[in-house]
């Protein structure tokens, strides 16, 4: 897969519920709920970038939200970023683009691998509960934004639970265009280096293999190397890196 095309794909398995796409660049809107569905996604690279980031700068400012750019780390971001950097602009979130090819998996799964993993096709109470306690950001207002942007891509969910029947682990596979997406993958706290994600993403693999998915991608922190090398050990490679580069607040002037 070309990173254009993965770009897509991303931009088509969690869409965000507000945008408009301006002479190539997308700006993204979702209440402020996750960076990616609030982002900019240049798409093109802008005839005039100060131009391209002052009129994204209006657009979110009347959606009461910062300018956060998705920049991707190859050789038309050389003048954005640079941009950027005259303004000011932070680099957060560094992440990596991984794929890997459909197929058989490596390694011969243990007992009970995947079967014991419960597959749906809609992300339940406690599959949603379990995600957002590890990666939400916010109450049930915007916990009820995430699962609308879940939901607006055909998926597959995966959730497995510890001996006590407590949910323990969950994941998302969505289905864009033949290939298969591995988005929120997430473990409890207390149940970490027990497996459980190990189950999770080879359920999912297999879930999509079975509905047609030729290719996978992910996408995961750079600064995560735990969730890195076991990506690595279901085939996945790096294929890409991108980062958000946040708009530095304007200080308020006092009224003392």
């Amino acid at each position: 897969m070309s990173l254009g095309l993965i770009e897509e794909l991303m931009d088509r398995a969690w869409p965000a519920p507000d945008r408009e796409d301006t002479e190539g660049w997308v700006m993204r809107a979702a209440g402020g709920v996750t960076q990616r569905a609030n982002s900019v996604w240049p798409r093109e690279q802008a005839r005039d970038e100060e131009s391209a980031v002052r009129a994204a700068t209006y657009w979110y400012r009347a959606r009461r939200l910062p300018l956060i750019v998705q920049v991707f780390d190859d050789e038309r971001s050389t003048g954005l970023n640079a941009v950027l950097d005259a303004q000011r602009f932070t680099r957060q979130s560094e992440t990596l683009i991984m794929v890997r090819p459909g197929g058989s998996l490596p390694g011969a799964p243990r007992d009970g691998w995947p079967n014991d993993v419960e597959i749906s096709d809609e992300p339940s109470e406690e599959w949603l509960r379990l995600w957002w306690s590890v990666d939400g950001r916010g109450g049930d207002t915007e916990l009820e934004i995430a699962r609308k942007i879940l939901v607006s891509c055909p998926s597959v969910y995966a959730l497995v639970r510890d001996n006590e029947g407590a949910p323990a682990a969950v994941g998302r596979l969505a289905l864009v265009d033949g290939k298969g997406g591995i988005y929120c993958m997430a473990t409890a706290a207390g149940h970490r280096r027990q497996g459980f994600g190990r189950r999770v993403l080879r359920a999912l693999l297999e879930a999509g293999g079975h509905r047609g998915a030729a290719e996978f991608w992910l996408l995961v922190m750079a600064s995560n190397t735990g969730a890195q090398a076991l990506y690595e050990g279901a085939g996945f490679a790096e294929h890409g890196r991108y980062l958000y580069r946040q708009a530095r607040p304007r200080r308020a002037l006092s009224g003392c």
